[in-house]
């Protein structure tokens, strides 16, 4: 197996392997990795092509909340590593904390926060992180979708969901929008030398942004109905590369 490109689904997003051409799949018990226990994440490898480009879709991952450390949650990166993989790019379904965000909205993530001390790293491994989320694939992603917005990643380890006093103080911090993934992912793949681009779909307002509560069923809805706009998105990207 080998893949130029590879795109890890976030929840809800599974759908994106739709946009390979002849795809094989694979369980991923078949490939050595373990399967994920959050909801919409199917744990199948897709391999396939976008054009001329040979496209990897890990349709699903693993999470922290499942009882995993750091380390355990990037078994697919390192997947990623061995199919020959020089670009990732990671998804994620995002609650909006900018107040000028709403369900439905894309953003490119910038930049991210993470303020809890594990790492998928071991020992003295110093990795730069200034351009995490390359600023050339960003670029690229907004020559095909202008109205992209962009901002910030707050990572928080979950499964609840935040507490509007959270939420203000990740609002406060320069947060933009707030996952419970992707962060590690994208530690991990800078490790290995890979180019990232990283998109949020913003699924919900967050705790405290309106009125309304929240539910993982309404974060799956959300992400499922804009999953044609990202791959719309992903589609250009991958062929402008």
């Amino acid at each position: 197996m080998h893949a130029q490109i590879a795109i890890i689904t976030g929840s809800g997003l599974s759908s994106l392997s739709n946009i390979l051409d002849s795809p094989t799949s694979y369980e991923y018990s078949e490939v050595g990795l373990a399967s994920p226990t959050a909801p919409t994440h199917n744990g199948k490898l897709y391999i396939g092509a976008i054009g001329e480009k040979s496209v990897a879709v890990f349709a699903g991952r693993l999470h922290p909340y499942e009882g995993l450390s750091f380390r355990e949650t990037v078994a697919t990166v390192e997947k990623v590593s061995e199919l020959g993989v020089k670009t990732l790019i990671v998804t994620n379904a995002a609650g909006g904390v900018n107040f000028d965000y709403t369900p439905g909205d894309l953003m490119l993530i910038s930049d991210h926060i993470k303020l809890v001390k594990d790492t998928p790293l071991e020992g003295s491994n110093f990795i730069d992180m200034t351009d995490a989320y390359a600023s050339r694939l960003r670029r690229i992603a907004k020559e095909v979708d202008s109205e992209i917005k962009e901002g910030v990643y707050f990572y928080m380890h979950g499964p609840q969901f935040e507490t509007p006093a959270e939420i203000r103080a990740i609002r406060a911090l320069g947060g933009d929008a707030v996952g419970m993934s992707t962060v590690a992912e994208v530690i991990k793949a800078r490790a290995l030398g890979m180019e990232v681009l990283g998109i949020s779909c913003i699924t919900n307002y967050a705790a405290g942004v309106c009125a309304e509560g929240l539910s993982a069923h309404d974060v799956e809805k959300v992400a499922k109905k804009s999953s044609g706009r990202l791959r719309s998105l992903i589609k250009g990207v991958v062929e402008k590369i």
